[in-house]
Order: C-alpha cells, then sequence, then structure tokens
C-alpha cells in the first residue's frame, strides 16, 4: 500500500463515520419527537434506506431546527432530574437539627457529654 492509499482509507473511514453518526442522529431525533405520527417516521426510514444522502440534507435542511429544540429539551430534562436527584441525596439537616439530636443522644446517654460538645462544635461549623 502506498502512502496515499493509507490517507485515501482514513479519509474514506472518517466520511464513514461521521456518515453514521448523522444518521443515528437523525434516527434518534425521528422517534423522539411526538409530534410526528407513525407513518411520518416510516417515510423518513424508507427513505433513508432508498436515498439516504439525499434524504439526510433533506432531513437537516427541513427538520434541523426542531433536532436542535428536541435535543435542547431533552438536556433540560436531564438536569432539571439530576438536580432534583442531586437535592433529594444530599439533603442533608440543619445545625440546629444536628445539636437536637445530639441533645437526644446525650440525653439518652448514648454518648457522653464531651462527644455532645464535639458534636455541636462540629454542626455549628
Amino acid at each position: 500500500m502506498s502512502f496515499w492509499d493509507i490517507v485515501w482509507f482514513i479519509l474514506i473511514s472518517f466520511a464513514f463515520i461521521a456518515y453514521l453518526m448523522v444518521m443515528f442522529a437523525m434516527i434518534t431525533d425521528l422517534f423522539r419527537d411526538p409530534d410526528a405520527s407513525g407513518i411520518v417516521k416510516a417515510v423518513w426510514i424508507i427513505a433513508l434506506i432508498v436515498a439516504p444522502f439525499v434524504t439526510a440534507v433533506v432531513y437537516l435542511i427541513v427538520r434541523g431546527k426542531g433536532m436542535g429544540e428536541r435535543q435542547l429539551r431533552t438536556a433540560e430534562a436531564m438536569r432539571e432530574q439530576q438536580e432534583s436527584y442531586i437535592r433529594q441525596v444530599s439533603s442533608q439537616s440543619s445545625p440546629a437539627d444536628q445539636i437536637a439530636q445530639a441533645k437526644a443522644l446525650l440525653d439518652s446517654q448514648a454518648i457522653t457529654p464531651e462527644e455532645y460538645e464535639r458534636l455541636k462544635d462540629k454542626a455549628l461549623s
């Protein structure tokens, strides 16, 4: 193999992988769209099989703006779910609650007064 054969192979491989990424993005977007009916989705899929390059260009021109909006909505929903989960997991009690819990442990004699003071200082810091 010559040097130019290798360069050509790399270039063609890059173009093919980029094409596959566009196809997967289009198919994902197509099935993510709740407004598109099943018939419309089937027509786009058949068109992708019959004339893939032309269909990809037409799809990106016709539905490109909607692709971005749907992806943005999905990302926003994922961010909200993540923040909700983080708030749920990291919901720690306030310093007053921690001191009250330590006081209850002291009153039940589960901890010593020295441990109570250490817990109180930790809660206040």
